[in-house]
């Protein structure tokens, strides 16, 4: 009953993210849209006590992160271009550190070890078929595979972690997800950087 719970709590979780908005679209160069969450929104409840939508975001938080792993283990052979050998590991490397996170914290919730994600291909995932097309391909071609990969992963991630900021009770839950958004933010930030063509100007504004 309490996976059941937690299941029909998630979609609801991403449908208030716009997840299911439209057709998956992971190799594109063009960033989803990413809305920020107001700067006053804050989560009803910020104790000790995991509720279902604690326990369907870190589910899927460990599921994404770990489609995600593989294609950044890909960047050293794949590339020489240091700016994407440099931004591929800082990635990895957060990534890391909240992927052992979020499992600490489903050890701590007592949550199922069996992850109802695992297989899914959902929207911020790459699928096999994709992973085998990032293994043909090198140099600038495989720069654009990663962008739209990377890209996607990354907004993906920052609108469900604001979801669980808005829903969730766990205060370490919600403080992960906080970080998720916050670093996620950032990448996605860097990335256009990276990905912008030469001779283009930066999009006025930026990140102090």
């Amino acid at each position: 009953m309490r996976q059941a719970t937690a299941s029909t709590l998630l979609i609801g979780v991403l449908l208030v993210a716009g997840c299911g908005a439209g057709p998956r679209h992971a190799a594109s160069t063009t960033a989803p849209s990413v809305t920020a969450p107001p700067a006053t929104t804050t989560p009803t409840s910020t104790g000790t006590a995991f509720n279902p939508t604690d326990i369907a975001w870190l589910q899927l938080t460990v599921a994404m992160t770990e489609r995600l792993l593989p294609v950044l283990d890909l960047v050293p052979a794949r590339t020489t271009d240091p700016a994407w050998r440099q931004t591929a590991a800082q990635v990895a490397t957060a990534r890391r550190a909240d992927l052992d996170r979020a499992r600490r914290l489903l050890a701590d919730a007592a949550a199922p070890t069996t992850n109802p994600h695992e297989g899914h291909d959902m929207p911020g995932m790459v699928t096999p078929p994709e992973m085998t097309a990032l293994r043909a391909t090198s140099g600038q071609s495989f720069h654009r595979l990663l962008a739209g990969h990377l890209r996607a992963h990354l907004a993906q991630s920052v609108r469900i972690a604001t979801a669980e900021q808005q829903s969730g009770s766990q205060r370490e839950t919600i403080a992960l997800a906080a970080a998720v958004v916050r670093n996620g933010t950032a990448d996605l930030a860097g990335l256009d950087e990276l990905d912008r063509p030469p001779g283009t100007q930066p999009a006025t504004g930026h990140r102090e």
